[in-house]
């Protein structure tokens, strides 16, 4: 069931939201790879054996990418994830074939517009989890949100 559609007045600092559940496949990683990141550790097994990786791990710009899916899924705001910025992204850990992805997404601040009241800047903090329950990724991103 998709939740109903959000609009600014509906959030609130603290407020959590949870996504389903992503499955990355090796052929997922290496075609993401191949088409946007072309590096050996992301698109060869073996190769990526012998890399600081010591097994196949996806470019964390495919973990950004898996991310928007879920947020985009489990934050369904009325006139979309219009995203102003990024303040902190980080990879603490690769992204394996065979993970199972989720984020939690945090509201930690909304600043209305003092010129335009119909708007405000959320900083919202992500979390990235694979089924391990270790983080993945973490991003503290800046949304614009329509009233």
């Amino acid at each position: 069931m998709t939740p109903s559609k959000l609009h600014l007045d509906d959030l609130e600092v603290g407020q959590v939201f949870h996504s389903s559940d992503y499955y990355v496949s090796a052929d997922e990683i290496t075609e993401f790879s191949t088409k946007y990141d072309p590096q050996s550790f992301h698109m060869d097994d073996d190769l990526a054996k012998d890399s600081i990786f010591r097994g196949l791990a996806a470019s964390g710009w495919h973990t950004v990418g898996i991310t928007m899916n879920l947020l985009v899924k489990s934050l369904p705001l009325a006139n979309g994830i219009i995203g102003t910025g990024v303040e902190k992204i980080s990879w603490p850990r690769p992204t394996r074939p065979g993970d199972i992805l989720r984020i939690k997404a945090k509201i930690t601040e909304i600043t209305t517009s003092p010129s335009k009241p119909d708007r405000a800047l959320v900083r919202i903090h992500i979390c990235t989890f694979a089924q391990d329950n270790r983080m993945r990724q973490e991003l503290l991103g800046k949304l614009l949100i329509l009233r």
